[in-house]
């Protein structure tokens, strides 16, 4: 193993270099043996990006004993596809062994998947997704200024993947909060799957950072080792360069380099030597051609153990302090709700250190963030109009432990930025998605704006918990508790002011002694005759339509389900024993609470009679009131269905 800081270094001795081409060489065999073992892979680009891993690592900060060492400097590999690159220099400098990464390379039930994941020490984000590893670097990077962590961060991308408008986001981003501790590599090769880069897509790389106001190195080399340690040398200790601002080295290199047969050729971007090819390959990197031949076997007999590893992201303790209690004849919004319980947790928590982080969109003021933004300004994260990059950036911030509230309109805290809060899901992260103007409560902005499928998408993601408060008083308990919790959450609400919501002698339900608890229904009100199920904004209509039917002499159970994921099984099994089920949401009935109480009572076995209301089409334009008397979610509409029903 070569373990050696070359940061002080004025230039490679002769024995170094000697060392480095060995390691390179051994690298290179491992990334021609794993692809073509798997028969599938992406040796071009790995092969590409070798020699800048190697000088990379050999000049980090960094401990294979200790992979999460708190000062380490960080390395996300955007162009996820050279995990064979990734995984042999990890050989190399002792993260993990040689046999299991050759073994398992893209075999079912290993940790070395196709793409970089985390489960590999060493790993520190899973990626694969062209164009998120910028954004996820800046989250990184801007953590470690605002804990007082002295360390770098580092993204290596491909040169193809600069075509993504998120990189944008992430470039004008890492200028404005001056990540001078943010370094990008950038794999000029020329080559992508489709092709010669100008062809598919021109860019113009150190062109397009510089007017970013990046500092900018050109490497004439990239697969240079006395050239690359020149240019990360200049670029980690800054001396050269303009103070405060993030740097760029744009590595000019060969595809494919070191096998000529291989070289600048775009097949072998995303395809494999064949055996023989291979052979060849091997032979000349001055090994012994049955190398191949003698790890297909050893591949064939290696049993793989599973991986379980968890993903794990640190939570700074958190003090929720003191709930704030709307009177009975409050009338206000959720939003507003969410505002003042974020600033007052930023007032208890951010005092002496910063420990929660608030990023907006260009929305402070409907967000609410307003308060937050006073109390603790340096905290306050406005990104601009580029929700795809504030999605990733703060879902990789809380990697280091702090509480991230990310805060936008529905249709762009998870229609817009699905994907990439799926990735912040499969890298375990820690994200507070709070999101206003949900639904056909947003009125007069229109269908554009009327975000109906949010439950749809979030269910598809398994480590997210989704809740939807029924009133001010519930918000604000919710809110606390997602910022002392670890993992990561969905808190929905719409835009419109509501009443409180009242137990049956006129007081807050959701008082001080209410504490929130996931997959807990609360039991607005009781009744034998059939249940409505419901959340969010529509609670109101449906205790309207309790009335009503309470004066006709019908008794309609009321239940809140503002915990829709872990949702409360019990709860609607004790309903479906009562008789028929309403559903109603601010939602396509067919993908939301509808869908979920279906499912719970297939599950069950359980036979009753279930009425599933929700948004049925676009919405128009109006106010909400009459938005939801269009599809039937008023409470004269819904009283009159459980009419119908009975």
């Amino acid at each position: 193993m070569f373990r050696v800081d070359l940061i002080n270094q004025v230039q490679l001795t002769e024995e170094q270099k000697n060392t480095l081409h060995q390691m390179w060489r051994r690298c290179a065999k491992r990334i021609i043996l794993a692809t073509t073992l798997a028969g599938s892979g992406h040796p071009g680009g790995s092969l590409s990006a070798l020699h800048s891993l190697l000088t990379l690592y050999s000049t980090i900060r960094h401990d294979p004993k200790e992979p999460k060492l708190k000062d380490r400097d960080r390395v996300i590999v955007s162009m996820g596809h050279i995990s064979p690159a990734v995984y042999s220099v990890l050989c190399e400098f002792g993260y993990i062994s040689e046999e299991e990464f050759l073994c398992e390379f893209r075999q079912a039930g290993s940790r070395f998947a196709g793409h970089v994941e985390q489960s590999v020490p060493g790993v520190e984000w899973n990626t694969g997704n062209l164009g998120q590893g910028l954004s996820a670097g800046c989250g990184f990077a801007l953590a470690l200024k605002r804990l007082g962590i002295d360390a770098k961060t580092f993204v290596l991308m491909g040169d193809g993947e600069q075509q993504k408008g998120q990189v944008c986001e992430a470039r004008r981003f890492a200028t404005k909060f001056e990540l001078s501790n943010l370094i990008c590599l950038v794999d000029r090769n020329h080559l992508q799957i489709g092709g010669v880069t100008e062809d598919v897509m021109p860019v113009k790389v150190r062109e397009e950072y510089q007017a970013s106001g990046w500092n900018v190195i050109y490497v004439p080399n990239g697969n240079d080792f006395d050239q690359l340690l020149d240019a990360i040398k200049d670029a980690y200790t800054g001396n050269t360069l303009i103070p405060e601002r993030p740097t760029v080295l744009v590595l000019r290199t060969i595809m494919g380099k070191g096998i000529p047969f291989m070289e600048n050729l775009a097949k072998y971007h995303g395809s494999p030597l064949k055996p023989d090819q291979a052979k060849e390959a091997l032979a000349i990197l001055g090994f012994d051609p049955k190398e191949l031949d003698d790890w297909l076997i050893k591949r064939k007999s290696y049993e793989i153990v599973p991986c379980k590893e968890q993903l794990s992201t640190p939570q700074i303790q958190i003090d929720p302090s003191e709930p704030i209690l709307y009177d009975a004849d409050t009338k206000t919004d959720c939003r507003s709700a969410y505002g003042n319980a974020l600033k007052s947790l930023a007032e208890a928590n951010n005092k002496n250190s910063i420990k929660i982080l608030g990023f907006s969109c260009d929305l402070e003021g409907s967000v609410k963030m307003q308060g937050f933004h006073q109390v603790s300004p340096d905290a306050f994260i406005e990104c601009g109009i580029q929700e795809h990059h504030a999605a990733t950036c703060a879902g990789a911030a809380s990697k280091e432990g702090l509480v991230c509230f990310f805060s936008t309109f529905g249709v762009f805290a998870v229609s817009e930025t699905y994907n990439q809060h799926r990735l912040n899901d499969l890298n375990g992260t820690a994200i507070k998605i709070v999101s206003t103007h949900l639904g056909l409560d947003v009125g007069e902005d229109g269908p554009t704006h009327q975000c109906i499928d949010y439950l749809g998408l979030l269910n598809n993601l398994f480590g997210f918990s989704i809740f939807m408060p029924a009133d001010p008083n519930q918000t604000d308990r919710i809110v606390r508790y997602i910022a002392t919790q670890p993992g990561n959450f969905f808190v929905g609400m719409g835009r419109s002011k509501l009443p409180i919501v009242k137990d049956e002698d006129g007081r807050p339900f959701f008082n001080k002694d209410y504490k929130f608890v996931p997959g807990k229904a609360d039991i607005l009100r009781y009744g034998d005759d059939l249940s409505f199920i419901t959340y969010g904004s529509l609670v109101t209509q449906v205790l309207e339509a309790h009335e009503i039917l309470k004066e006709k002499g019908i008794k309609a159970q009321v239940i809140n389900m503002a915990s829709l994921k872990p949702i409360d099984e019990k709860a609607i099994i004790e309903a479906a024993k009562k008789g028929p089920i309403i559903t109603v949401e601010d939602h396509i009935a067919k993908t939301g609470l509808g869908s979920l109480v279906a499912q719970v009572l297939i599950k069950n076995s359980i036979i009753t009679k279930l009425v599933t209301c929700g948004v049925e089409k676009y919405g128009s334009s109006g106010k909400p009131i009459d938005l939801y008397r269009e599809q039937g979610l008023d409470a004269q509409s819904l009283a009159k269905k459980a009419m119908e029903i009975l």
